[in-house]
């Protein structure tokens, strides 16, 4: 029987390329993985917009699999909504698959809480306005963020490559910081979180790590 142990079922942005490959090589055994892309191709607010507005019909689409747990595979998204409006949309998912529904950002806030961290250093490839919206997500969820920073240069985040995100973490990492968060699905990171967590000393946690 295909997911045995369980399914897991991803909505992610087009065009994506991170997500999937990720989540594969972190899936247990036993564990069947099912992706459904929905929103748009085009900048980082058309695709927050874009999610939200396609959100429904692509998440009917994946519930047809059966998954024990959604995942909305788009840290971004609930930056854009803040934290009541992430709420009452996956209260309504959930009501209207039957499913339990998650974000990526929940899921970040679920692994930071494990591991007791409070004060965290925030990276991320998004416009500086984007990544201020992640640092006030984080401080409406209870941390403190000494320091953000975004990463410079970036056309596309799904050109992005995990050396750049190791950069990334190094650049946004401050002493105080008992963890550092390098937000966004599309940026690759599995390559490069335990080289940081060696360099740097500390957790180092991705959304995609998160995920799953």
């Amino acid at each position: 029987m295909i997911g045995w142990r369980a399914r897991l079922g991803f909505l992610l942005p087009p065009g994506n390329p991170t997500v999937e490959p990720e989540m594969i090589v972190l899936a247990p055994q036993g564990v069947s993985l099912h992706f459904r892309a929905t929103g748009s191709l085009e900048g980082q607010d058309e695709r927050n917009r874009m999610m939200v507005d396609n959100i429904d019909s692509s998440i009917e689409l994946l519930a047809m699999v059966n998954p024990d747990v959604i995942v909305i595979a788009h840290t971004a998204t609930s930056y854009y909504l803040g934290r009541q409006g992430e709420s009452d949309l996956l209260a309504r998912l959930q009501r209207s698959t039957g499913k339990r529904v998650v974000t990526a950002f929940g899921s970040v806030v679920r692994a930071l809480q494990r591991l007791d961290v409070r004060r965290l250093s925030l990276g991320a490839p998004y416009s500086p306005e984007t990544t201020l919206q992640g640092k006030g997500h984080l401080e409406a969820h209870g941390f403190e963020v000494v320091s953000f920073t975004n990463l410079q240069g970036v056309t596309n985040i799904y050109d992005e490559t995990a050396e750049r995100a190791y950069g990334l973490a190094r650049l946004a990492d401050k002493e105080d910081a008992e963890a550092v968060f390098l937000s966004g699905t599309g940026l690759p990171t599995l390559p490069v979180l335990e080289l940081l967590e060696q360099d740097l000393g500390k957790p180092v946690i991705s959304s995609a790590s998160a995920m799953m």
